[in-house]
């Protein structure tokens, strides 16, 4: 990929946090996926007075993709904050797990804080992840 969609990418995951339901932690998460073919799907964390019901951003935007019918994904740009997006927002492990099911260890993560951006690979942030090639 390139700066430019890059761009793009963040731009949908900023535009994602601005509707993160987020009333107990006040922290905003949007993320956006962008399939091998260009699609973005983007998504916000949704929290619930259950806690264990909470969804992270990065779940709600592959799972919007995997009910779409998209299972090859390139990049996904993650941003975060409380009042203002600041420092970079890391996927959790639940996150990486579920990005592991549906992504290679290439898939870039593409962190935003606000001023500069961090890239990484999801194999480089989930080492040795558990694979449905795993189970025997």
């Amino acid at each position: 990929m390139n700066l430019t969609n890059y761009d793009a990418l963040i731009k949908k995951a900023i535009d994602a946090r601005s509707t993160s339901y987020s009333p107990y932690s006040s922290f905003k998460v949007g993320a956006a996926i962008i399939t091998v073919d260009g699609e973005i799907f983007s998504g916000c964390n949704i929290e619930n007075a259950s806690f264990s019901e909470t969804v992270c951003a990065e779940r709600v935007a592959i799972y919007k993709a995997i009910s779409e019918g998209k299972r090859e994904f390139c990049a996904i740009a993650i941003v975060g904050g409380k009042d203002e997006i600041s420092d970079y927002t890391y996927p959790c492990g639940a996150c990486r797990q579920a990005l592991s099911e549906f992504c290679s260890d290439q898939l870039e993560i593409v962190l935003y804080n606000g001023k500069a951006m961090e890239i990484s690979t999801l194999g480089a942030l989930f080492p040795s992840s558990f694979k449905k090639d795993d189970i025997k």
